[in-house]
């Protein structure tokens, strides 16, 4: 049923890294599988909270409101630096249900291995579908105070843009609803803290160029004139629209080609919907299939070094020097950690320990060395796997110890973005003639 590759790099940073073949047809029936990946690091998870003396009582702490900056006292904003958003999350309050926080268990492939792991849905609010805790509770996507919250939260890093994960009306993830009527607010939100919202085109099902076509055509129709809608200025001093395309490697070169190359018989190029579309790249010999796709930039989604090619930090000179040479966009993409046994409890071996935003940093550092065009953040609140920035608070309950950011404080990740947000814009100044440029 399942294939999966196992390659080992040369060398790595926070262990031995590897990287996975993974098969689309089983990223399809496993959602994001591939966001795995291994450390020797794994058994250390409990020193950032420890879980030896769990007892049968609850908590949630919740930090003064004195602990965030005054938004006069922060550096600018920097539009080279993007954060992968979601929002698919809901409660009863304001969705007549959970959503996402009540995320199911995912079987393992091997019948043999599964039947050893907790079965079901886990149950909000004290049971969630992550190994944190948000400082804002089981929140609801819809709720207008949490998406200014948010927005709040991202200006604080001084990073100026946000992908937003986007499926088509009426469509939605597995364990989702659809949320294409948010993007009004989350434009409304973003556009009050100067902040720019670009789309992160998730693969819905049946994606295929010609409705890929029409999404764009969608999206650009609907929300093109919005303050907020983010825009690259290019060399030739035109301002484009950016779609990050995940797993754009499901679908074949020649069919993208169609829709992103000049000559393609459902050319999007030249036209009211022109746009810069950045490919996921994975494995080595996607570069070239990137380039005859016709893509316009590669961004590498995982954060984690050594995962697959793309992700590896000792491969980012290279990917660097071949986009170049293609005059591609290369962006990057820097986490805080991962962990992801909330939802795949049979992935501990897979942890990524953040070591107190050390791992963070880590990647950061090795970003801004490879001199990108543009630095990605995975993610803001992919809550499930572990990945985000958003700030969380200790909670224990009668079942559960959750992993928080002490001994600092909620807002760590944060103030370190915006410590690296502001290194970084002023290391891009030194080369930024040689880049395209986006739009401020």
């Amino acid at each position: 049923m399942m294939g999966l590759k196992m390659l080992r790099p040369n060398k790595g940073i926070f262990g031995a890294p590897f990287g996975l073949d993974l098969l689309p047809e089983v990223r399809q029936q496993i959602p994001r599988l591939g966001k795995i990946f291994d450390s020797e690091l794994s058994d250390t998870i409990n020193s950032e909270t420890d879980t030896k003396n769990l007892k049968n009582v609850e908590f949630t702490v919740k930090p003064p409101k004195a602990s965030e900056p005054y938004l006069e006292e922060l550096p600018p904003l920097n539009y080279y630096l993007h954060v992968f958003y979601y929002s698919w999350y809901g409660n009863p309050q304001f969705d007549g249900k959970y959503i996402h926080w009540n995320h199911s268990m995912l079987k393992h492939w091997d019948p043999r291995i599964n039947k050893n792991y907790p079965q079901g849905k886990h149950k909000p609010p004290d049971d969630i579908g992550s190994s944190f805790y948000p400082e804002l509770g089981t929140y609801s996507s819809r709720d207008p105070s949490v998406i200014e919250t948010h927005m709040k939260q991202i200006y604080s890093a001084s990073i100026g843009v946000l992908a937003l994960s986007w499926y088509p009306p009426d469509s939605h993830d597995e364990n989702g609803v659809p949320t294409d009527d948010l993007v009004p607010t989350i434009l409304d939100k973003a556009h009050k803290y100067n902040l720019k919202v670009a789309f992160h085109i998730e693969p819905y099902s049946n994606r295929d160029v010609q409705n890929m076509y029409r999404n764009v055509k969608y999206i650009i129709d609907k929300y093109g004139n919005h303050p907020a809608f983010y825009r690259y200025k290019t060399k030739t001093g035109n301002f484009l629209p950016m779609f990050y395309v995940y797993d754009s490697y499901i679908t074949e070169p020649e069919q993208w080609a169609n829709l992103l190359t000049t000559s393609g018989s459902q050319s999007i190029r030249n036209s009211p919907y022109d746009a810069l579309f950045i490919a996921l790249l994975v494995e080595d010999k996607h570069k070239y299939d990137i380039l005859q796709s016709g893509f316009n930039g590669i961004y590498t989604y995982f954060a984690t070094n050594g995962f697959t090619y793309g992700s590896s930090y000792e491969n980012w000179a290279k990917i660097k020097l071949f986009c170049d040479h293609f005059q591609l966009l290369f962006i990057p993409s820097v986490g805080p950690g991962y962990i992801d046994i909330s939802i795949r409890p049979w992935n501990t071996q897979n942890t990524r320990n953040r070591i107190n935003g050390k791992y963070y940093e880590t990647a950061l550092n090795l970003a801004l060395q490879a001199h990108p065009s543009v630095i990605s953040i995975t993610s803001f609140n992919e809550w499930h796997e572990g990945t985000q920035i958003e700030k969380a608070v200790p909670k224990r309950t009668s079942k559960r110890v959750y992993l928080d950011y002490r001994p600092h404080k909620p807002s760590l990740y944060l103030e370190l973005t915006r410590k690296w947000s502001e290194k970084y814009s002023k290391e891009r100044s030194t080369y930024a003639l040689e880049h395209q440029l986006p739009v401020s």
